[in-house]
């Protein structure tokens, strides 16, 4: 039979139902704790020796800390700073007279924001930013500034990445190397250079780690980086057809220099080559006019000494020149025959006797022409 069918009361597992039954006794319970415990539970010095046994180990407890290789501990002694534990195994005064807080300083953490922003031609750009940045100074980190990991830091990083793009024209900005879109080889707003975004990128993390030195951060920022630049949605068509006349303006450029890479070197080497015909001409002409100036004052010298020998020997040399270009015929009657000698002139010759040397036919395109008397 069951324990609960009906009939038997004496099958109640509680005792409720059984003849002498009783509720059980919570003083019962507690005089066997105390019996447990012996003379630390008799009287009422053994209640504060159980007190005792309890703050024994909880000093024990708190009174040493672990600090892991990747962190420092930072100790406050009755709520004020008192020192940086590195790395390691370290006793301390138990709390709450020292309490330590432990702060990683090898993790490299991250903000990400998005905004909007003035140029400096006043338009409107939308950038992705994000900061890196590591705890330096782990005391300054926690108690300089109220909130820095959500307050301090990316207030500093909004303003400093404002302070860069308002000095920078929005054409600049978004044609700048290294960006999404093409590059123009000039600025288009006058008085602004192009810079490399990693320069732009530099230029902030400049900035912003000037403003969180003067806060006392207690933070080393080591990256900036410009994840998407691009105008707004309302003027992003526009914009992308101008970079793409930019483009068409760049091929058309580099098509140009390449050409010109091509027909300047050989221009310059045929300039080259003409100015070293020149000048080797001129030296040559000079070269030759100083050996005439030499060689006719070597005449006139021997002119001077014998001028019917000099006379004689220059006008025979001269008929030897003339003489060996034309054709020659020789009289061997001993001047007996008449020969008809032609004479090369036409009517435009013209016959002189010259002393010493017989009659001269000189024509006005030809070379003198002489004839010799019979002497």
């Amino acid at each position: 039979m069951a324990w609960n069918e009906p009939g038997n009361g004496q099958k109640d597992p509680w005792n409720r139902n059984r003849p002498g039954g009783r509720k059980p006794d919570l003083d019962g319970a507690i005089k066997n704790l105390k019996a447990r415990f012996g003379r630390f539970g008799a009287g009422s010095g053994g209640i504060l020796a159980i007190v005792g046994v309890f703050v024994l180990a909880w000093l024990l407890v708190s009174s040493y800390t672990v600090i892991d290789a990747r962190q420092v501990g930072v100790v406050l002694r009755f709520g004020q700073f008192s020192r940086i534990l590195p790395p390691g195994f370290h006793l301390k005064a138990p709390s709450p007279i020292e309490s330590v807080t432990k702060v990683e300083t090898t993790q490299v953490r991250s903000i990400s924001d998005n905004v909007s922003m003035l140029t400096r031609d006043e338009n409107i750009i939308t950038i992705d930013f994000n900061v890196q940045y590591q705890v330096s100074d782990a005391r300054k980190f926690l108690y300089s500034n109220a909130d820095v990991e959500n307050g301090t830091i990316p207030n500093a990083a909004e303003a400093a990445v404002r302070s860069v793009v308002g000095a920078n024209a929005m054409d600049n900005i978004l044609t700048t190397p290294g960006t999404d879109t093409p590059a123009p080889d000039q600025a288009p707003v006058a008085g602004v250079a192009p810079q490399a975004k990693e320069t732009l990128q530099q230029q902030t993390r400049d900035i912003l780690q000037a403003t969180l030195d003067k806060y006392d951060a207690g933070v080393t920022v080591t990256g900036v980086s410009f994840q998407n630049v691009a105008p707004p949605k309302e003027v992003k068509d526009a914009f992308d057809d101008v970079n793409a006349a930019r483009e068409d303006k760049q091929s058309e450029e580099n098509k140009a220099r390449a050409y010109e890479s091509q027909v300047v070197p050989v221009a310059r080497g045929e300039a080259a080559r003409i100015a070293a015909e020149a000048e080797a001409y001129r030296v040559e002409r000079i070269a030759r006019a100083n050996g005439d100036v030499e060689r006719f004052n070597l005449l006139l010298k021997e002119y001077h000494a014998a001028p019917d020998v000099t006379r004689r020997r220059l006008w025979l040399e001269t008929v030897e020149e003339v003489m060996a270009g034309n054709p020659k015929i020789i009289d061997g009657s001993g001047g007996k025959n008449i020969i008809q000698l032609p004479v090369e002139g036409g009517p435009n010759a013209t016959v002189r006797s010259v002393p010493g040397v017989g009659t001269v036919v000189q024509s006005a395109t030809t070379e003198p022409a002489t004839q010799g008397n019979a002497q």
